[in-house]
C-alpha cells in the first residue's frame, strides 16, 4: 500500500510539474513573414484569432512580403523570425537557405490567366505569347511546368520577368497576354483586365507551400517551433473546415485590406490540412512523397540540379511536425 500511495504520489508531482512548466513557457513575439493572400493567412491569422497562439504564450507579429525568396532575405537581415512560402521559394530550402518545419496545403493543378485578345484555349497556344511572371518565385516554377506540359521552352515565347504588383498593371494595358501570377494578383487581373480569364492545367507536380525557419534559428529554438506548430496545427484544424471558410475569408481581408468576396474565392486554390491529413500523411510516409515531389518538379524544371538534391529529411523538419501533434 505504501508504494502505491507513493508512485500516485509521484504522478502527481509530475502532472504538477509538467503543466507548471507548460504554464510558465517564456512569453515571446515572433516577426512573422507573409503574402497578402488567402494561401498564406488562413492558418495563422485562424491562430490568432481563436487565441491558439496565446496559449502557448507566442504573440505574432505580421510583417507583409510580395514573395518567398525576399521573405528568407529579410529573415537572413535579421527582420523576421518565420515566414510563409508558395512552392517556388522551396529551392532554397533545398539549397539549404531556409528550412521547412510544417506544411500549410497542397494542390496539383495550375492556372494562368489570359488576356481577352490572347486566343489562348490551352498550354498549347502558349508559343509566341508575351507571360508575365515574377522570377524565383511559385510563379516562376508554375511557368515552366506550363511550358513543359505544351512541350514548349522559354525560347518560344516572350518573357517578362515583373514584380507582382506589375503583372497586374501589364495585363491591364495589353503588354502581356499571360499573367503567371498568385491572389490576390490573380483575382485583380480578372477583375480589372476585361474579358480575362483563366485556363488550368496539370503536369503531376505537387505544389506545396509550407512554414520556414532559418536553420540556424532551428537548431537554437526546436522547443519554440514545437509551440508554434502546435498552435498552428490546432488553426489549421479549424481554418480547414469549410463551414467556417467564411469567417477565416473575413479575417483575411481585414489584413490584406480586399474584399471578403475574393478572399473566398481562393478556398478552392488548394487543399488545406488539417490534423488529421497531417499525422496520417506523416505515419504512411505521404507527406515525404510530397516534399520529394516537390523536389523532382524543380529537377524537372532546371531549377535545382540532381546534385543539388538531397534527402528531404535534411531540409524537412518532420520530427516538429511529430512532436506538436504529440
Amino acid at each position: 500500500m505504501k508504494k502505491i500511495i507513493a508512485l500516485m504520489l509521484a504522478l502527481v508531482l509530475t502532472l504538477a510539474l509538467a503543466t507548471c512548466a507548460c504554464a510558465e513557457a517564456e512569453p515571446v513575439t515572433l516577426r512573422v513573414g507573409y503574402m497578402a493572400n488567402y494561401a498564406s493567412l488562413w492558418g495563422v491569422l485562424t491562430g490568432m484569432n481563436k487565441g491558439f497562439f496565446e496559449e502557448e504564450g507566442i504573440t505574432i507579429q505580421l510583417i507583409e512580403f510580395a514573395d518567398g525568396p525576399s521573405e528568407i532575405a529579410a529573415m537572413e537581415g535579421g527582420s523576421i523570425d518565420l515566414a510563409y512560402i508558395g512552392k517556388g521559394a522551396h529551392r532554397l530550402c533545398i539549397l539549404g537557405n531556409a528550412i521547412i518545419f510544417a506544411p500549410s496545403s497542397v494542390h496539383t493543378t495550375d492556372r494562368l490567366v489570359c488576356s481577352a485578345a490572347s486566343g489562348i484555349e490551352s498550354v498549347a497556344d502558349l508559343a509566341g505569347k508575351k507571360i508575365g511572371y515574377s522570377a524565383g518565385s511559385s510563379s516562376e516554377t508554375t511557368l515552366d511546368n506550363a511550358l513543359n506540359v505544351a512541350g514548349l521552352t522559354r525560347d518560344d515565347v516572350t518573357l517578362s520577368a515583373l514584380d507582382p504588383a506589375y503583372i497586374v498593371p501589364a495585363m491591364i494595358s495589353g503588354d502581356i497576354d499571360v499573367a503567371v501570377t498568385w491572389n490576390p494578383y490573380t483575382a485583380m487581373c480578372l477583375e480589372q483586365s476585361e474579358g480575362s480569364y483563366e485556363i488550368e492545367f496539370a503536369d503531376g507536380s505537387t505544389n506545396m507551400s509550407s512554414w520556414i525557419c532559418l536553420p540556424g534559428y532551428a537548431e537554437e529554438n526546436h522547443d519554440l517551433l514545437v509551440r508554434f506548430t502546435r498552435a498552428l496545427f490546432k488553426a489549421m484544424d479549424y481554418g480547414s473546415n469549410p463551414d467556417v471558410a467564411e469567417e477565416v475569408a473575413g479575417w483575411c481581408a481585414d489584413q490584406t485590406k480586399t474584399d471578403k468576396a475574393v478572399n473566398l474565392m481562393q478556398w478552392g486554390d488548394a487543399h488545406w490540412f488539417n490534423i488529421a491529413d497531417i499525422k496520417a500523411a506523416l505515419e504512411d510516409g505521404t507527406m515525404q512523397g510530397y516534399y520529394e515531389g516537390v523536389q523532382n518538379d524543380m529537377i524537372a524544371g532546371g531549377n535545382i540540379t540532381e546534385e543539388e538534391a538531397h534527402d528531404t529529411a535534411e531540409w524537412v523538419l518532420y520530427d516538429i511536425m511529430s512532436e506538436a501533434l504529440a
